[in-house]
C-alpha cells in the first residue's frame, strides 16, 4: 500500500546503543544504503571523536552525509534536511531502500517533518546576546533561557551557544517561547513513510558501554586528533571543537585539566548527553523501542514494513 512518499527505516537511540552495527547488518540483509543522522559526522578530519563508522563498515555498505564539510564550515539542520532528502531520492532511484541512522534528534525531526522557521533573524538582538555571552559566559545565557523557557533549555546542551542564542532571539523578537511556537508548528505530516526504531539498554549497561567507548577513543588517538585539528588552524571556538570529546581534549591541551580529569569529564558529559537523547526520543511519536539484543524481532519488524509498503 504505497502512499507515494519515499520510505525509510529510522534507527536511532542514545550514543553507544549499537546503532551503527545494527544499521550495517540490516542494510546487508535488505539491500539498503545508510543516510547518517549525526550532526558531527558531517565534518571531515573528525573521525575518532565523532565515532564515525569504521572504513571497513563503509566499504561493506554505502554511507551518505559523512565527511560533507570542513570543521570551519557552517552546517545545520536545515541544510541536513535538504541534503538527506536528496540522498534518499537518489538511493531509491537506484532501486535500494534507505536506513536513516543516527542520534541527532533535531536532524531526524527536520528531515521527517520540516523545520519550524520561527521569527526572522534580528542581527542586533543576536549581536547583543553574543556580546553578553562573551562578557558573562555562555552559562549565564543558558541559565537565563532556563528561567524564561525551561522546555527549550532542557533540549539544548548548555554549551551550544548558537541554539541558546537562537531560542532567546525568538523570545525577544516575538514575545513567545520558541518551545511554544514549535508545538504549534506541530512539525506537520511526515514527508517520508517510516518505520522508527530506537535502541536502548538498561542505564547501568549503557553507562558502562559509554565509559568503554571513551577509553577506546583515547586509545585510538582522540587527543592526537584534536591536536591535529588545532595545528590545521581550526579555532577553539568553532562549533565542532566545542562538541563533547573535543572540548575536553582542548581544555587539556590548553593546560586547564590533566588528561585523567579530561577523560572523567568526557565520560560524564557523554552520559549526560545520552540522557538528553533519551528524553528527546521519548517525546517523539511512533517510535518502537528495542534492546539491541532483540535482533531477530527487529529484522521481522523491518521485513513486515518493507512488504506492506
Amino acid at each position: 500500500m504505497s502512499t507515494g512518499k519515499p520510505r525509510a527505516i529510522v534507527i536511532t537511540g542514545p550514543t553507544a546503543s549499537g546503532k551503527t552495527t545494527l544499521s550495517v547488518e540490516l542494510s546487508e540483509i535488505f539491500s539498503c544504503e545508510i543516510v547518517s543522522a549525526d550532526s558531527m559526522q558531517v565534518y571531515r578530519y573528525m573521525d575518532i571523536g565523532t565515532a564515525k563508522p569504521p572504513k571497513e563498515l563503509r566499504r561493506r555498505v554505502r554511507h551518505h552525509l559523512i565527511d560533507m564539510v570542513d570543521p570551519d564550515e557552517d552546517y545545520n539542520a536545515a541544510r541536513y534536511s535538504k541534503d538527506a532528502m536528496e540522498a534518499i531520492l537518489d538511493i531509491q532511484g537506484r532501486g535500494k531502500d534507505v536506513i536513516i541512522a543516527g542520534g541527532t534528534g533535531l536532524y531526524i525531526r527536520a528531515l521527517l517533518y520540516g523545520l519550524f522557521e520561527g521569527a526572522g533573524a534580528d542581527p542586533e538582538v543576536r549581536r547583543r546576546l553574543l556580546e553578553e555571552a562573551q562578557r558573562r559566559g555562555r552559562e549565564h545565557l543558558y541559565h537565563k533561557l532556563l528561567e524564561v523557557d525551561p522546555e527549550a533549555a532542557h533540549s539544548i546542551h548548555p554549551r551550544n551557544i548558537n541554539r541558546i542564542v537562537r531560542a532567546l532571539e525568538v523570545l525577544y523578537t516575538t514575545g513567545r517561547p520558541i518551545s511554544t511556537l514549535q508545538r504549534e508548528h506541530g512539525f506537520r505530516e511526515e514527508r517520508l513513510l517510516t518505520l522508527k526504531i530506537a535502541l536502548t539498554k538498561p542505564r547501568e549497561i549503557l553507562y558502562k558501554d559509554i565509559e568503554a567507548r571513551v577509553d577506546r577513543m583515547i586509545e585510538e588517538g582522540l587527543l592526537e586528533e584534536t591536536e591535529r585539528l588545532l595545528k590545521m588552524g581550526c579555532s577553539r571556538e568553532l562549533k565542532p571543537l566545542q562538541a563533547i570529546g573535543y572540548k575536553e581534549m582542548v581544555d587539556h591541551i590548553d593546560g586547564k585539566t590533566t588528561l585523567d580529569e579530561a577523560i572523567r569529564r568526557l565520560k560524564r558529559h557523554t552520559k549526560e548527553y545520552a540522557k538528553r537523547q533519551l528524553t528527546w526520543l521519548r517525546k517523539e511519536k511512533d517510535i518502537i523501542w528495542f534492546n539491541p539484543e532483540q535482533k531477530e524481532d527487529i529484522i521481522d519488524r523491518v521485513k513486515t514494513f518493507l512488504i506492506k509498503n
